[in-house]
Order: structure tokens, then sequence, then C-alpha cells
């Protein structure tokens, strides 16, 4: 195998995992403060990436309006979904499974509608997906590669920031961790729940923007990329913010890798694969402390 053809491969996984990282911090997000599996997600990820699409193709506004668009539009439909669902699901003490079954038939269903209203020929936010490029040390780095690092990086860190050192995000971290208790203490629940879904909106709208600009979507796009948002909750751990994101790039990494082995008409089916071995193996969450005793078990 030659190395540098390793290398480009490592870079492009590290690369293409900004934007899986960020879909997979909002899904776990959510879980870890709503307390739900929010598989309409998918749907307002097609939300984000066809308003901006119309912002970029139709009204050609500049690429900050599209995205502001992308998010206003995102945010207002997660406020409905919340209000209109979410809210109203609880006020009848409906179940787990009735709560998953809602989000992901809502899902399936804008799919189909965003089908309807633009084809399902791929498209992307740009006219090219191609972007300028730069050999650095024998790999070919992209000035996307680098916009979405930053901008994923710069967007991690900040959450970290608003979730352990602001008033607002630590008491949406003791409403995740004690509801009962928080609302003891004079905390308005279900309005952490609503600035906790404007969070995920924002990393869902810069997700589809850094996507829409490297990869052409179609309407069912956004429900395969969940599953692996789905994989990185569990893997990171249920409701570890920030583990989920790790198990993102370590999933983009495997994933990128694995076309050593694996033909690439086969890489979803790793996937898939994954998610057997996470539900069976680490449903709590993966970490080298288990790894090691799952395996020490396994010897005895």
């Amino acid at each position: 195998m030659n190395f540098s053809i390793f290398l480009q491969i490592l870079w492009t996984g590290i690369a293409v995992s900004s934007y899986v990282v960020l879909f997979s911090v909002a899904f776990s997000l959510i879980l870890k403060v709503v307390k739900i599996w929010n598989f309409a997600q998918a749907g307002l990820m097609c939300i984000a990436f066809y308003a901006m699409y119309v912002g970029f193709n139709y009204w050609a506004l500049p690429k900050p309006l599209s995205f502001l668009l992308g998010y206003l539009l995102t945010l207002g439909a997660s406020w409905l979904l919340h209000h209109f669902g979410i809210e109203k699901l609880r006020q009848r003490n409906s179940t787990s499974l009735t709560f998953f079954i809602f989000t992901l038939v809502l899902s399936e269903m804008m799919t189909y509608v965003f089908a309807l209203a633009f084809g399902t020929e791929p498209l992307s936010l740009t006219k090219s997906i191609m972007s300028p490029v730069h050999m650095v040390g024998g790999i070919v780095i992209s000035e996307w590669d680098i916009q979405a690092l930053a901008m994923t990086s710069v967007v991690l860190v900040l959450l970290h920031v608003f979730m352990n050192r602001t008033k607002l995000g630590q008491f949406m971290s003791a409403a995740a961790d004690n509801p009962s208790l928080a609302r003891l203490y004079g905390i308005n629940v279900p309005r952490l729940h609503v600035y906790a879904f404007a969070v995920a909106a924002l990393l869902m709208t810069l997700g589809m923007y850094l996507f829409g600009q490297k990869v052409s979507m179609i309407p069912n796009t956004p429900l395969q990329m969940m599953l692996f948002a789905v994989i990185a909750t569990l893997l990171g751990g249920m409701g570890n913010v920030f583990g989920a994101a790790w198990a993102a790039v370590a999933l983009s990494l495997l994933q990128a890798l694995s076309i050593f082995v694996i033909p690439s008409q086969w890489q979803s089916l790793i996937l898939y694969v994954f998610l057997f071995v996470t539900i069976l193996f680490f449903p709590q969450g993966f970490s080298v402390q288990k790894l090691m005793a799952w395996i020490g078990g396994k010897k005895a």
C-alpha cells in the first residue's frame, strides 16, 4: 500500500467528518436535554439545505444571508416540532415508542415533500463542488477542507464554553441531569428544551452548509446520515455530547480507511455493521476500559 495514499484517505476522512460531527452533536444534544431520539432531525436538515439552496440559486443571495435564511427556517420548524409535537405528546404522557414513531414518520413525510418540490436529482448548494486545492507534503488539501475543519472546531469550542461557562448552558445541563429537581429550583424546563432545539438547528444548518458545498444531495440523504449520528451518539455515550463528536470522527476514519478492504459500493453496509455491533456490545457507550473489560471477560 502506498503510504501517501493512506495519508490522503486519512486526511479526507478527517475533513469529511466535520459535518458528520455537527449532525451527531445536534442529535446527541437533543437526546441529552430533551430526552428524545429526534429522528425528525433528518427532515430539519432537509429544510436547512433546501432553504439555503433557494437562497443561493434562485434568489442569488450572498452566502451569509442564505445561511441565515436556512437557520431561521430550521429554527422555526424546530419550534413547531417542539411546541405542537413533542410538548403535546409529553402532555399526553406518551411512551418513548410514540416519540420515536412520531419523529421518524414526520421525517419520512418531509423527505417526500421535498422530493415532490425539488425532484430526486442530486443537488448541491453551489454550481460546482470542486474547491481550490494545495499540495502539502504530497497530500491534496482543499480550501473546503480547511474551511470545514476550522468552522467545526470553532463551533465546538464555543458550544463547550456555552454548556460549561454560561448560566443558560449550566441550566440546560442541570435540566438534562434531573428535570424534576430543576423545576423545584424554578427552572423553566420546556423553555430550555426550546433553547436546545435552537442550538441544534444552528449545528444542523452549519453542517448542511458545509455538506452542500462538498457533496450533492437527494432528499433521502439526511435519513442515511442520521444513521451515522445515531451510531456516534451510542458510541460516545448517551448524553455525552462531545463523546458523540469524537465517535463521529472515529467512524468517519474507519469508513474512509475501509476502502482498502471493502469495495466502495459496499460502504453503506459498514454503518449497519457498526450499528449492530454498537447496540450489541456497547449500548452504554464505548471506552477503552469497557473494551478491555469485555476482552478480559471473553478470555475468562
